[in-house]
């Protein structure tokens, strides 16, 4: 009877922690209330269900933003409300991202973000565009520069990923732990928090709204789901050819207190891209759109203004 009493406290201890970490979705509802501008920004595009913004003169030269693991499309706000006055930016959330559904097919491959960036861009009768990424965005945004040299006019990249690191491997599969998997079930917002926290050296930045917008849009139905499964599809390649061709003129911005993907690492693409200028950004982390859009803007817009070199025979 004691045994039996022991074990029925326990399993009812269990229980009780099982239901406190617990952490649904929210409801789709929910979050466009919240972060959906207009139902016209939500859109099919190559079979999947995107949130998508498109501001600017639809004339202007075109720029195509992309956004890290775990974001969305408002990590480029401040960009965007000053680039939008004389550019077409486009900007959307990758699928199981933000808004964006979950892609039926289950496909997170960066092939399959490739299609969905042709399509897009097709969708709104942009023949080429300038193309922007920060993290895994940036990976995206040299993988497109490198395998659709036509579609690109200049890129920029922002704290890249790409190359190997811990964990990452040339052609292999990443193994996703157990403690990722777990995030299905539960995500505690100190716990989200924390983990936001190295993507920032001013840590005034990381406000209350800001941590919010992350945890509401990262509780979205199906998103977890799809975080684990295009962190399970990452299959890093040698990035190194893949840069070499790279045609387009390359602006590197890189925090160079980063403490997510080091600046030191900006010296392989500085290698490996033909056409590349770096512009270091001191006292800045991972998200310099975010923790400092005035002063990362400058840079930016004197690359995106100079005019394109013309190669005499």
């Amino acid at each position: 009877m004691k045994l039996a009493w022991i074990a029925a406290v326990v399993l009812l201890l269990l229980l009780l922690i099982a239901w406190w970490l617990w952490t649904p979705d929210k409801t789709r509802a929910f979050l466009e209330s919240r972060y959906l501008r207009s139902p016209a920004d939500m859109v099919d595009v190559a079979g999947t269900r995107l949130h998508v913004r498109d501001d600017g003169p639809k004339d202007a030269p075109a720029l195509l933003l992309l956004h890290g693991f775990g974001s969305s499309l408002q990590t480029w706000d401040n960009w965007s409300a000053d680039l939008a006055r004389d550019h077409r930016v486009v900007r959307f959330d990758l699928p199981g991202s933000g808004l964006s559904a979950p892609d039926p097919s289950g496909n997170y491959s960066d092939a399959r973000t490739m299609d969905i960036m042709v399509a897009l861009l097709d969708q709104r009768g942009i023949a080429k565009a300038s193309i922007i990424g920060n993290s895994i965005g940036g990976r995206m945004a040299w993988t497109f520069a490198a395998t659709h040299r036509e579609r690109v006019d200049k890129l920029v990249l922002i704290s890249p990923d790409g190359f190997a690191s811990p964990g990452f491997e040339y052609g292999k599969a990443p193994e996703v732990g157990f403690a990722i998997q777990l995030m299905r079930y539960t995500l505690p917002r100190l716990l989200l928090s924390m983990s936001l926290k190295p993507a920032y050296v001013d840590q005034t930045v990381m406000n209350d709204a800001l941590v919010t917008r992350y945890y509401d849009l990262m509780l979205g139905p199906g998103s977890r789901e799809a975080m684990i499964a295009r962190m399970a599809q990452t299959v890093l390649v040698d990035p190194v050819p893949l840069l070499r061709s790279i045609k387009a003129p390359t602006l590197l911005l890189w925090g160079e207190q980063d403490a997510l993907i080091p600046f030191t690492n900006s010296a392989d693409y500085l290698k490996a891209i033909p056409d590349v200028r770096l512009v270091p950004l001191p006292g800045v982390g991972h998200l310099p759109q975010e923790e400092a859009p005035a002063r990362s803007l400058v840079p930016l817009r004197e690359f995106l203004d100079q005019p394109p070199v013309t190669s005499t025979p």
